[in-house]
């Protein structure tokens, strides 16, 4: 008579256990790179005319440099996040 009682005791028991825990599993997927576009700036010496005096000129190139370090760099960065 106790076995019988005992029975769903045991049943009842073996419902409350805990299910394991799923497991997070990290797969490293390839993703295309796809960088920023970046917009060509307008140049200083675009506007420089054949009239214009050599100061003026100079001032130009000297600025235009600058620009072209700018994007240069602008560039780079835009590659090295493909990487």
């Amino acid at each position: 008579m106790k076995w019988l009682l005992a029975i769903p005791v045991l049943l009842l028991a073996g419902c409350v256990a805990t299910a394991p825990k799923p497991l997070e599993v990290r797969i490293p997927v390839p993703v295309p790179c796809q960088p920023p576009a970046l917009e060509t700036p307008r140049f200083a010496t675009t506007d420089l005319r054949p009239a214009d005096d050599l100061q003026t000129k100079v001032r130009a190139l000297l600025a235009e440099r600058q620009q072209h370090l700018a994007y240069e760099t602008r560039l780079r960065a835009a590659l090295d996040a493909c990487r």
